[in-house]
């Protein structure tokens, strides 16, 4: 443990910033579950209320620097194809 006072806080801050990119981290994989299951029941109308849901939870892990905006726009293309795939 570090004796200087801001040592001491910049351990604090790294371990609120670890635990909020770990859990939005989760909550995109979640997310992205959540939508392949759907598209693996042939449910097009969940799979698409579940991709709304996924691209602002990856949007908001934009937002937060928790993922680069290129690793997000990747994912949600990813998925938003595979949606469309079974809804043709």
């Amino acid at each position: 443990m570090p004796n200087i006072k801001s040592s001491v806080k910049s351990i604090k801050q790294d371990e609120k910033r670890r635990a909020r990119n770990i859990f939005e981290k989760v909550r995109i994989k979640k997310a992205q579950k959540k939508v392949l299951a759907a598209i693996a029941d042939n449910d097009a109308a969940e799979a698409k209320t579940q991709l709304s849901l996924a691209a602002k939870y990856i949007d908001m892990a934009v937002a937060n620097n928790t993922i680069h905006r290129n690793t997000a726009a990747r994912k949600k293309s990813k998925l938003a194809k595979k949606v469309n795939a079974i809804g043709a």
